[in-house]
């Protein structure tokens, strides 16, 4: 019986046939810009991997990745794998302290370093004797420089081989609910997805552009690993978030993913240039219509992709149907850092706003105790790193993963996800309240950004949320700050119309501090971090509740 094909034989087939197809454009500052073809990215993977064997490392060590999106991490993750190191990628938005955790939790023994907003810090969490390498756009500092290495290392040759079994990546989850765990994946089940992935969303001679955190699975898998096994595609980059609009009209994507918060941000985007309610009325005008979407894609530069997605956290429906009347296939998917990303997807067939799709081919899906989602996939991890008890407790007896989701099944598959089962609270009332339906309701007004309903042991639940983007600057205005009021407390008895008795909120607590990555209300992917937002909001509950008003400025 032959080897299985795994990822380095995919990427080996295309050094040879499409050694001269570009595969990366990197932005390098204005409109300035480099082209890598498949074979420049292997000639240069190769002499990297030739340099890590020399540094005296040992076969399956860890080498780790701290960078923003770029071509050379892609081209450094070929390098660690042919090299037979496994590769450990860490958010490049994140503090020193968890820099540390990850470099000694993974036990890594070197890393690469590349664009970077805050390296001054982080490297103050890189422990001794780790040894590093900066990326081309890295910031300054005294270690190696990589076109230095590239340039005075000969390329390793041949193919060199990987088990099946081997270890290809750690995946660190990005600590939603405390420390981050690192998510082993072998090399059977990265390529697996993979090829799973290009398969369902008919991967080809794409355009991407690659902008989400690659140390998240659901970048890494959809646009990096299915790049890698498609070959035809072409990936851009984003140089930052000031120039992203121009990232993206460089790269006209015809696959494009991204998060909740951020579709949501682009719609904002096109409300500030043209009040929703206009809008609405030129799309209900035939022909005009037509013009008009066309015309909004276009200056959001979506205008030639063919399918988008939506992932990593809940989407609200009507968000959904939004892009939908502008023509744009938003699809929404589901699918977790352990089953690395190949779970659920929606298609043009089954497709309904509100759920998540449904399983791929190869994936077997159940419902189990406690409406908990049940999933066994072929890219489930082989288990957390260190961690046999999480293993223990994560895997039922014959091997579904338990993802700690609740959700209910249609007949034809699709799932729709119900909330998270460790979220569920109890008011005073007794009965259990899942926060995330209900905040993906709230979400869905033109006024608020994001959501946090809480209310452990108190009279009722309650909604933390955070105004729009713009919006805050605007509330010293006694016109505007009773219009806000106005508009949202008709909005909370919409949304507890919705509702039982039990879950209907008291009230919406507008907090006037943004929720970011930097102060740690977000989580890198842009989820919230409930247990901060909730730490935080403890000590004004009781005047919160007294204050007895249906809208509360915090």
């Amino acid at each position: 019986m032959s080897d299985p094909k795994l990822i380095l034989d995919h990427v080996y087939d295309h050094e040879t046939r499409l050694r001269d197809h570009v595969y990366l454009t990197q932005p390098l500052g204005g409109s300035a810009v480099v082209d890598y073809t498949w074979g420049q990215v292997m000639d240069q993977a190769r002499r990297m991997a030739a340099y890590l064997q020399q540094q005296g490392l040992a076969p399956g060590d860890r080498v780790a990745l701290l960078s923003k999106n770029c071509a050379h991490f892609f081209i450094a993750e070929l390098a660690i794998w042919m090299g037979g190191f496994t590769t450990v990628a860490i958010f490049p938005t994140e503090s020193a302290k968890t820099v540390r955790y990850v470099l000694e939790h993974s036990e890594a023994k070197f890393l690469f370093v590349g664009k970077l907003d805050t390296w001054s810090q982080q490297r103050t969490g890189v422990p001794e004797g780790v040894k590093m390498a900066r990326f081309p756009l890295a910031p300054p500092d005294p270690s190696p420089a990589w076109d230095e290495i590239v340039a005075a290392t000969e390329p390793l040759p041949g193919r060199p081989a990987r088990k099946a079994d081997d270890l290809a990546m750690l995946i660190y989850t990005s600590g939603s609910t405390g420390e981050p765990k690192g998510a082993m994946h072998s090399f059977l089940g990265v390529t697996r997805a993979s090829e799973g992935i290009v398969r369902g969303i008919g991967l080809g001679e794409d355009r991407a552009l690659s902008y989400l955190p690659l140390a998240h699975v659901f970048e890494r898998a959809y646009i990096e690993c299915a790049s890698m096994v498609a070959g035809k595609g072409h990936i851009f980059f984003a140089e930052s978030l000031e120039t992203f609009v121009a990232d993206l009209k460089r790269a006209q994507p015809t696959i494009f993913i991204s998060v909740p918060r951020l579709w949501l941000k682009f719609q904002q985007g096109v409300f500030a240039k043209m009040p929703p309610a206009r809008l609405e009325l030129l799309l209900k005008i035939p022909v005009i219509n037509k013009i008009i979407a066309r015309k909004v894609l276009t200056n959001l530069g979506l205008d030639k992709v063919r399918l988008a997605g939506s992932g990593s956290a809940p989407i609200p429906a009507e968000l959904i149907a939004w892009y939908r009347r502008l023509g744009l296939n938003l699809l929404e998917g589901y699918a977790m850092t352990e089953d690395f990303a190949y779970s659920h997807l929606s298609s043009k067939e089954k497709s309904l706003p509100g759920y998540v799709g449904v399983p791929y081919d190869d994936v077997q899906v159940r419902i189990g105790d406690e409406s908990e989602v049940l999933i066994k996939s072929p890219g489930t991890m082989v288990g957390y790193y260190k961690r046999p008890d999480l293993n223990a407790e994560c895997f039922t007896a014959d091997g579904f993963f338990r993802t700690g989701d609740k959700g209910e099944r249609k007949d034809d598959g699709m799932l729709r996800l119900t909330g998270r089962i460790k979220e569920l609270f109890k008011t005073a009332k007794g009965k259990y309240v899942a926060p995330a339906p209900i905040e993906n309701k709230l979400n869905e007004h033109e006024l608020i950004e994001l959501s946090c309903v809480a209310g452990s042991g108190q009279p009722a639940a309650f909604a933390q949320v955070v105004l729009a983007e713009g919006l805050l600057g605007k509330t010293s205005d006694p016109a505007e700050r009773a219009r806000i009021e106005t508009a949202l407390s008709k909005w909370l008895d919409q949304v507890n119309a919705g509702l039982s008795t039990y879950e209907q909120l008291q009230m919406i607590v507008i907090d006037p501090t943004p929720w970011t990555i930097e102060n740690g209300y977000l989580t890198p992917t842009m989820k919230i971090k409930r247990a901060r937002i909730e730490a935080a909001a403890a000590p004004h509950l009781d005047t919160w509740y007294a204050a007895k008003g249906k809208v509360v400025w915090a």
